[in-house]
């Protein structure tokens, strides 16, 4: 029973065309941000990481305000962050999923065969 639920979480998160592209803009922004990060030098500081969040938001703040109700110095931390960052980006992966699916099996939709 639990590997079914798994599965069915896989699916919704990795298994759709939407939540694909998301995660692939979610790739793609991160090695921005590395490179960015690892190898261009600033004056001041870059705001390149703020690109991250913007695609994390707004289940992010939620960890956020999660993290704070727990101790401010710990939600600071990069043992919190980065977790609560790929948690934030894969629940919103699956909900993507989870509208693709509510959208494709309405029910009153004409369903079209598929062809082999």
């Amino acid at each position: 029973m639990a590997s079914g639920l798994l599965t069915t979480l896989a699916r919704l998160t990795f298994g759709n065309r939407a939540s694909q592209i998301y995660l692939g803009l979610v790739a793609v922004t991160t090695a921005f941000v590395t490179i960015d990060t690892l190898f261009v030098d600033h004056q001041d500081a870059s705001f390149a990481g703020v690109w991250l969040f913007f695609l994390a938001a707004p289940t992010i703040f939620v960890f956020f305000i999660g993290g704070e109700l727990l101790g401010g110095t710990f939600a600071d931390s990069a043992a919190f962050v980065y977790p609560a960052l790929v948690l934030s980006v894969l629940i919103q992966a699956a909900a993507l999923g989870g509208f693709v699916r509510l959208f494709r099996d309405r029910p009153g939709r004409p369903s079209r065969p598929r062809e082999a």
